[in-house]
């Protein structure tokens, strides 16, 4: 360490804080152990330097700088890709087929000082003459700025690290990235945006570098699609408070390789969702099933514990819907075998269960070994179209788990590659008005095309509530509509309290599945009658609102719009609820609001603008506004929108309609989209219109040849207080 560096070192301690000089003098030693033990790689920085030559194109063109090159597209869908160093948006593991056409009315054309623009129906890109990019409304305000890329090149060769800043509006708020943070907002801080982690962790491992921005100007979302390391570091901006001086929110990108290149797409967050849908692939569609109470159970007792756990769940009137057999049931862990000590029988318990509308999942290591010729385990390419799972449909399987992530290189897309191989490997084998099910702890943009996303566990204890639900909206918003966390018993003191409050969440979230509890691996039970009676109504809840589960999956399916919804969804414009991480939408008729935290039987929720009712009580509540309400430990305060049209399961098991009868003077409606199976075209969606004229509630189906009564059984709620039939 040269005395220079000593006295820049505590200069550093002095001014800019004691964590900061500390870590200048630890990279002052590090230079000096590098300069005892002989020179590294040299490494040369680069910038892009001033404009050139410019080649307009399709959609856009090709910027060509002093270093480097951009090349700008704006597609028909009304995503803008950008790509340095000639990287194009193909190949990608991302897009759901070939990249979209370009979007013929966009061209570039000179900007203001020696800059360039695209002008399309959305969004304006302006380009600097130094290569910073912004995506402007199309109004002109500013919806983020990405400065001009660094890249760090080892002259020896090699992939070239590179970084990238980035600025937001002082108002804008950050969510995402996939169900990698501890909140649907990724608070000041460092993280990993890409698939360098395997998921031993809590954490579940889904890694969607999607950051989505929502500001008083509009929201847009940026992927960048890269799949390397790397490290993003968010600050969110500071408004002004009167002193007309904001400080702006800031990104920072830090990637280990791979290409410069992303997307951004601008509008409402519907239009978003709808247009990264577009991009990416639609989600598809589970099977009604998969919507209700999935069990996991690791199979090393065989067939007899998986008998006498579904007995115990069906004496006790606990709905049970599919059992998830773990690697306990394979023969010596190995992907696609069976334990014929354990599981001689398998196909037989299979229709044993399915004759009691129970579905059998099997576990599936991700890192799937196929035999060669010589008998050794070789990984496949699972990238290699022609991959494909065969035979888990004759073993009675209707689905697949991927259990673990490792040593599969995610890095290279075989996440997304070996959910691809499970999904048209099941679907191939199935009859034709079934659809498969495949789950994967882990999975890249693009893997809500072929199943939904199980989570673990999530991390222990209470704060773990909060990073069920974070990493559930966090998927959502990135794409990932089909997903959950486990709940799991064991554990001491607040364990029954912690698993009741763990289930009720579960029981509105898309995919809910349930673990053994207590030492005896069994059920809800374990806990006692009164945890048992609260399971039940949790799980009769569940089984209730299956229709309107299957409902918006069918619409996430065709818009891209997430099942779980951040309260804000309806309205981005409204500040207060960008804040609010402790409740969520299902669909657009219900606001949930889990109990976070041990021994409150209370709690406050903030209630969007509208009318809402309690489902609980009946009681009306008008927003927007905070309202401190009763959370028992038999239930969690849901609120239903008012004018809301759900469909629910009614006690013949058909489909009925709920009305929330609107306010006076106000009117309401929904969708509903029955579940046809996998056989035919989709089904049409169901439009309901609602009106209220005095203490009369009117239902009507809309269809093209008018409105018409509705063909379903009616009930309407939130009328005095009391229950209505129609």
């Amino acid at each position: 360490m040269s005395g220079r560096d000593l006295v820049r070192s505590w200069w550093s301690v002095g001014v800019a804080g004691a964590a900061q000089g500390l870590r200048t003098v630890r990279a002052a030693w590090r230079r000096r152990g590098g300069d005892a033990t002989g020179p590294g790689p040299r490494v040369r920085a680069r910038v892009p330097g001033a404009v050139r030559e410019v080649e307009p194109g399709p959609g856009g063109g090709v910027i060509r700088f002093a270093r480097s090159e951009l090349r700008i597209l704006v597609a028909v869908n009304g995503a803008v890709f950008w790509g340095w160093d000639g990287a194009g948006p193909e190949p990608s593991f991302a897009l759901a087929g070939a990249c979209p056409e370009p979007d013929p009315r966009a061209e570039l054309e000179p900007d203001t000082d020696g800059g360039w623009r695209v002008v399309a129906e959305r969004v304006t890109v302006a380009v600097s003459r130094l290569g910073a990019l912004e995506v402007l409304t199309p109004g002109g305000v500013m919806l983020r700025r990405d400065l001009p890329p660094r890249w760090w090149e080892a002259e020896d060769g090699g992939p070239a690290r590179w970084m990238q800043r980035s600025e937001v509006p002082a108002d804008a708020r950050f969510f995402g990235p996939g169900g990698r943070v501890e909140g649907p907002r990724p608070w000041d801080g460092s993280h990993r945006p890409g698939n360098g982690v395997t998921g031993t962790g809590g954490a579940v491992p889904v890694t969607v570098p999607v950051q989505l921005v929502v500001a008083d100007a509009g929201t847009h979302l940026l992927f960048v699609d890269n799949p390397w390391d790397g490290t993003l570091t968010l600050r969110e901006g500071v408004e002004g408070a009167g002193s007309g001086h904001d400080r702006v929110g800031t990104g920072e990108l830090r990637m280990e390789g791979g290409p410069v290149r992303g997307w951004v797409m601008a509008g409402t967050p519907a239009r978003v969702l709808l247009t990264w849908a577009s991009l990416t692939g639609a989600p598809v569609l589970p099977p009604a099933w998969a919507f209700g109470h999935h069990l996991v159970r690791e199979g090393a007792g065989g067939e007899d514990e998986v008998r006498r756990v579904v007995a115990g769940h069906l004496e006790r009137g606990l709905p049970l819907d599919a059992v998830h057999l773990g690697a306990g049931h394979l023969e010596g862990g190995r992907a696609f075998t069976v334990d014929q000590d354990r599981f001689p029988k398998l196909a037989v318990l299979a229709d044993e269960l399915r004759r009691e509308g129970i579905r059998l999942m099997s576990a599936v290591p991700a890192a799937v070994r196929a035999q060669d010729r010589r008998g050794e385990g070789t990984c496949p390419d699972a990238a290699d179209a022609r991959v494909r799972y065969a035979g888990q449909a004759a073993r009675g399987f209707a689905g697949v788990w991927h259990t673990v992530d490792g040593p599969v290189p995610l890095g290279r897309g075989n996440a997304l590659c070996l959910a691809r191989a499970a999904h048209e490997g099941l679907r191939d084998e199935v009859p034709a008005d079934e659809r498969p099910l495949v789950l994967s702890a882990s999975g890249w943009a693009g893997s809500q095309r072929y199943g939904g996303v199980w989570s673990k566990e999530g991390a222990v204890g209470w704060p773990g509530l909060r990073t069920s639900l974070a990493q559930v909206v966090g998927l959502g918003l990135c794409g990932v509509p089909f997903s959950g966390t486990d709940v799991a018993g064991g554990g001491e003191g607040e364990a029954s309290e912690l698993y009741v409050r763990r289930l009720q969440l579960a029981a509105y979230l898309p995919l809910l599945r349930t673990g053994a509890v207590g030492p005896a691996g069994g059920g809800p039970w374990e806990y006692g009658a009164v945890v048992l009676g609260h399971a039940r109504v949790a799980l009769g809840e569940r089984r209730r609102l299956l229709p309107y589960f299957v409902t918006l999956a069918h619409l996430a399916r065709r818009t891209g719009a997430p099942m779980v919804r951040p309260v804000w969804w309806p309205a981005p414009e409204e500040r207060e609820l960008r804040d609010c991480e402790d409740a969520f939408l299902l669909g657009d008729a219900l606001l949930v609001a889990p109990v976070l935290e041990a021994g409150a039987v209370r709690r406050e929720v903030r209630l969007p603008r509208g009318r809402w009712y309690d489902t609980a009580t009946g009681r009306a509540y008008e927003g927007p506004a905070k309202v401190l309400v009763d959370a028992p430990l038999e239930r969690i305060p849901v609120f239903a929108r008012a004018g809301a049209v759900l469909p629910v399961r009614g006690e013949d098991g058909g489909t009925e309609l709920e009305v929330w009868a609107p306010a006076p003077g106000r009117s309401g409606g929904g969708l509903v989209v029955p579940d046809g199976g996998d056989g035919g075209e989709e089904p049409e969606a169901e439009r309901y219109s609602v009106t209220r004229s005095g203490p009369r509630v009117v239902v009507r189906r809309e269809t093209e040849d008018g409105a018409r009564e509705p063909s379903r059984p009616v009930r309407v709620r939130g009328l005095d207080g009391a229950d209505g039939q129609m």
